[in-house]
């Protein structure tokens, strides 16, 4: 099972990542003079500090034979940092820094044989860096099978969430979980744990490779279970898609996921959103839910993972009244709208092939991908329910069918 979620290998990418902005080439390394003379120094200068770095501006001197300017300057004890900035350009910014401090930057002209002039100090004082801004906000909370982690990334930049838990063989905290997300609001669960009390943490580093402070606390996971599929049953209403090629709604629950068998599947020539509507057996609050869509056929040759009928923009619909009325339910609409006797449980969007190539054109792996089914999760703020509608309001080809093979829901018995 895949998550949608992008847990990353963070570390070796931020690892990457800092390396090459620590020292960062602009591709001024042959010499284009013979002149050694050692050129002037920049002058006027002044600075306009914003977060976790400062934008230094400069007057360069009457000369034709500098090529760039060069900063070094340390980011924390012990990491040095170099940039540079064409002649061309009469501004460097230099980033990166840990903390919200003074800091001293050496400044120099290189001319084109490569001679560097005297150097200039200037003194940087950045704002709080944008990690420790996010680790600020930080908040750890109990979730279904594992924790809910928040933050707030105003500044929209890169950063790393790095999620731990306590290791009682090895008596330590260990990586749990690695995010990296430039949005500006981070809200996402780390689940797949039972509801013993631990210890969690999290804490934010850069692509320069800062690290905050970790955010500790003991937590124990709300129980889920998945649910009982021997007690689902189809709820047909009169607004549900009319069923086509013999794909019952049944087999949406009937434990075959493979591209030769069969799902449910409805009546070509209709329109959005294509609903389906079944019974759960009981009320349960519901935690997440795996979808598995129509793979590529398994001896066919046929295409149909990220194409044909296949959802790519879905709903979750679910009711708890005793018998809920039949009512027709909008394309879109926002999570928690109310339609008759039915409430939106959440809005999704089945990911792209994960290898980045075109949805038409993808491979193998992304086919496992598919295979292997998707994880969604449901807000923590999800009602009980005992019915759920599935209305499809695009699929991948954008047409008049709908298919899937199979769902799991999860969640904890009320």
């Amino acid at each position: 099972m895949k998550d949608i979620k992008n847990h990353l290998l963070l570390l070796l990418s931020l690892a990457v990542m800092g390396a090459v902005s620590c020292k960062r080439n602009d591709g001024y390394n042959e010499p284009l003079s013979t002149d050694k003379t050692k050129p002037g120094v920049v002058t006027n200068i002044s600075v306009t500090d914003y977060n976790g770095g400062s934008n230094i501006s400069y007057k360069l001197p009457n000369s034709s034979n500098v090529l760039y300017v060069l900063a070094k300057y340390q980011i924390r004890d012990g990491v040095p940092r170099e940039v540079k900035a064409s002649y061309f350009s009469d501004t460097l910014n230099v980033d990166g820094f840990a903390k919200a401090q003074e800091y001293k930057v050496q400044l120099y002209t290189v001319s084109r044989s490569d001679v560097m002039s005297d150097p200039v100090t200037v003194t940087v004082h950045p704002k709080t860096p944008v990690y420790t801004l996010v680790s600020n906000t930080a908040t750890i909370e109990p979730d279904f099978g594992g924790v809910h982690i928040t933050a707030l990334n105003k500044l929209k930049k890169g950063v790393g969430i790095i999620v731990t838990k306590y290791d009682s063989l090895t008596q330590k905290m260990l990586i749990l979980d690695q995010h990296y997300t430039n949005t500006d609001t981070i809200d996402y669960s780390v689940r797949g744990m039972n509801t013993a009390k631990r210890q969690f943490g999290v804490y934010v580093t850069d692509k320069y490779g800062n690290i905050s402070d970790t955010l500790k606390q003991a937590v124990s996971p709300l129980f889920e279970e998945m649910l009982d599929k021997n007690i689902f049953s189809p709820y047909k209403l009169a607004s549900d898609t009319e069923i086509g090629y013999g794909w019952e709604l049944p087999n949406l629950w009937d434990g075959h996921t493979d591209g030769s068998s069969a799902g449910w599947h409805t009546q070509p020539g209709n329109k959005p959103p294509f609903v389906c509507s079944f019974n759960v057996g009981k009320t349960y609050k519901l935690s997440r839910f795996v979808m598995w869509e129509r793979p590529d056929d398994d001896g066919g040759g046929n295409k149909y993972a990220f194409g044909h009928g296949n959802p790519r923009y879905f709903t979750m619909w679910g009711s708890n009244v005793a018998s809920p009325k039949d009512a027709k339910l909008p394309v879109t609409s926002p999570v928690g709208t109310k339609v008759g006797d039915w409430i939106n449980l959440g809005n999704f969007t089945y990911p792209n092939p994960p290898s980045g190539l075109s949805p038409e054109n993808h491979n193998a792996a992304d086919n496992a991908f598919v295979l292997a089914g998707v994880n969604f999760n449901f807000s923590l703020n999800t009602p009980p329910v005992h019915f759920i509608r599935i209305g499809v309001a695009q699929t991948w080809e954008n047409g008049d069918i709908a298919h899937i093979m199979e769902v799991s829901l999860y969640g904890s018995p009320e």
